[in-house]
């Protein structure tokens, strides 16, 4: 018994080194491109993967322009709730972690960046919506420059442009709103990590920027490596306090891997960009409209089906404004209709109006990277007009065309009899021979004139000579 103990020990011995090597993973997910609902849910994904597989750090490998608020938002939440040290770094050489970016990087337990990397930039950007009206009472930038107030011993030569107001500065009370939120939601991640918080704020309501040498100077950034395994070697022994609890950072050595998005985060990020979203429903409506109005063609239906559906699952996950998308609707409806009504113009134009203005207030939301230009907006109007017009143009020279089928087009049409005879007969009508009656007896080679229609007999009458010639 004692033998079987001990050999049993011993294998425990010889397999400890096995184990803790196998725990001994750090992994690196690849964040490239803008943020939005696909680059949240492959974060999210890959932070709770990391969780249960005892990760002991998890590498956001950046490089980005910024994106979408509540996505970035999103994953920020999910550092901070992290149990596995989170660690930002902005590489390769040559990338960046510009406006949600250096949101991310400074929510991060460890900040890094590759040389020649920046970031920066973090203005709140507004992608849709009307424009808002100015801040009330400031009625000085309402002013001409020339009647702007001097300073005292100020002559008008010194009121030069670079010293008026950045252009960066948020001119309506939407803009104020948004970049007072950004700055102070910015200042709290610096001071949870202990990072230069000045400089964050400055990088808001500034468009302020940096490069990694200045970012490390200015006590933005831990870390410049150049690349994961030089990260691994600097932020060896570090201490850094995650969600429950202090861990000193034990990751030079470990196994590192790789995972970049699949096919489904690909497929997601595809599809939830505003300006593909805003196609898809465009297409998806004029093609269930086609169907309707051309029943069995099938393949616009079946087009158009899939197409509303999937921008129906885009608008659900990214932030849309519900008014905006309901506008837009009856704006299509409205230019559907006016094919079909005799609206004269009123609906086409109606329509047109509701779909631009509705087009503008689809998006509830900012981020560089998911603008959808006014170009395409008034595009799509436009050319929904011209096809209007068109449909209208048609409909007015076919209403003036005579007619050419039917018991209008037969009836006073001229036929010539086919066979001698009296009370019924055939008759000669267009090349097509049909079943008539005449109370009076007709020739062979008569004309007659056609004076109404029962089922597939004709009922006839001879021409007077008047008539005949």
């Amino acid at each position: 018994m004692p033998t079987l103990r001990m050999v049993l020990l011993m294998a425990g011995l010889l397999l400890l080194p096995c184990l803790v090597h196998a725990q001994s993973k750090v992994v690196v997910l690849e964040l490239q491109g803008v943020i939005g609902p696909a680059t949240s849910d492959f974060v999210l994904r890959g932070l709770e993967s990391a969780q249960r597989d005892g990760a002991r750090l998890v590498i956001l490998h950046m490089d980005t322009p910024g994106g979408l608020d509540s996505s970035m938002r999103d994953i920020i939440r999910a550092i901070l709730a992290s149990t596995v040290p989170v660690a930002s770094y902005v590489a390769p050489s040559g990338a960046r972690a510009a406006s949600a970016g250096t949101y991310i990087l400074y929510a991060s337990h460890i900040a890094a960046m590759a040389p020649a990397t920046n970031l920066g930039a973090a203005t709140p950007v507004q992608i849709g919506g009307l424009p808002e009206p100015p801040v009330p009472g400031d009625r000085q930038a309402d002013k001409p420059a020339d009647q702007q107030p001097k300073k005292e011993g100020e002559s008008p030569s010194d009121q030069s442009p670079a010293k008026k107001e950045p252009a960066s500065a948020p001119k309506s009370t939407l803009e104020h709103k948004m970049v007072n939120d950004a700055r102070a939601y910015i200042r709290s991640l610096a001071q949870l990590r202990g990072r230069n918080a000045e400089w964050a704020e400055q990088s808001v309501s500034e468009a302020a920027s940096l490069s990694a040498k200045e970012a490390l100077e200015r006590g933005v950034i831990d870390v410049i490596a150049v690349d994961v395994t030089d990260l691994l070697k600097q932020i060896q022994g570090r201490v850094v306090r995650t969600a429950e609890t202090e861990h000193s950072l034990d990751s030079e050595g470990a196994a590192v891997e790789t995972i970049s998005p699949d096919w489904r985060n690909r497929l997601l990020a595809m599809i939830t960009h505003p300006q593909v979203a805003y196609i898809l429903m465009l297409i998806g409506v004029g093609g269930l409209f086609f169907e309707l109005s051309s029943p069995g063609v099938v393949v616009p239906g079946v087009l158009g089906g899939i197409c509303l559906l999937l921008a129906l699952f885009a608008f659900q996950v990214l932030p849309i404004n519900y008014a905006g998308l309901a506008l837009v609707l009856l704006g299509l409806m409205f230019m559907i209709g006016e094919a079909f009504l005799p609206s004269f113009g009123a609906l086409g134009l109606g329509g047109i109006a509701a779909f631009v203005v509705g087009s503008l207030m689809l998006w509830d939301e900012t981020g560089p990277g998911y603008e959808v230009p006014l170009g395409l907006i008034l595009g799509f109007a436009l050319a929904s007009g011209a096809v209007i017009s068109g449909l209208g143009a048609m409909l007015i020279r076919q209403r003036r065309r005579p007619v050419v089928s039917g018991d209008a087009e037969l009836l006073n049409a001229t036929a010539v009899v086919a066979d001698n005879f009296q009370g019924e007969g055939r008759v000669w009508v267009r090349g097509e021979s049909w079943l008539a009656r005449c109370e009076q007896p007709l020739v062979k080679g008569q004309p007659v004139r056609i004076s109404g229609r029962a089922g597939l007999v004709l009922f006839v009458q001879p021409l007077n000579k008047g008539e005949q010639s």
